[in-house]
């Protein structure tokens, strides 16, 4: 039994909020959390959030399933320079129903590439996304 691996189209009013969130004038920590709409095969926001750290944004990521959040994070080199990644994190808890992984694994891609974001992360566990972990995942585009 083979499932052909579902490519999800993004939302389109979607696809203009991100364009909007990547290039926002605010220096605070923003997340875009997205998650995929089964019945439209659509990728479309969940929900949005403003001065949010990462320790607060792992406890609004559902822990059994999976869901895509562009965040935007005030990061302050070791040098004393600050910049503002956009960083791309695809949570996929273990637990998850696998047609559901696989579908948002399908979709990761395409959605990645909509956004043209380049740091792209994953997290199995939502416990694991804390400001520790994305200062280290940061550290190697210095």
């Amino acid at each position: 039994m083979s499932e052909s691996l579902v490519v999800c189209d993004v939302d389109g009013d979607l696809v203009k909020k991100l364009r909007e969130f990547r290039f926002r004038k605010q220096t605070n920590n923003a997340a875009i959390i997205m998650k995929i709409d089964k019945d439209r095969q659509l990728v479309i926001l969940d929900e949005e959030h403003e001065d949010i750290s990462p320790d607060a944004l792992k406890d609004e990521l559902p822990e059994r399933q999976p869901r895509f959040v562009v965040y935007s994070y005030k990061y302050q080199h070791d040098d004393g320079r600050v910049s503002y990644p956009l960083c791309f994190i695809f949570s996929s808890p273990a637990g998850c129903k696998p047609e559901q992984q696989m579908m948002y694994a399908g979709s990761k891609n395409k959605l990645v590439q909509t956004v043209e974001l380049t740091k792209v992360f994953e997290i199995r566990n939502t416990e694991d996304l804390t400001e520790e972990w994305l200062r280290e995942k940061l550290g190697f585009f210095r």
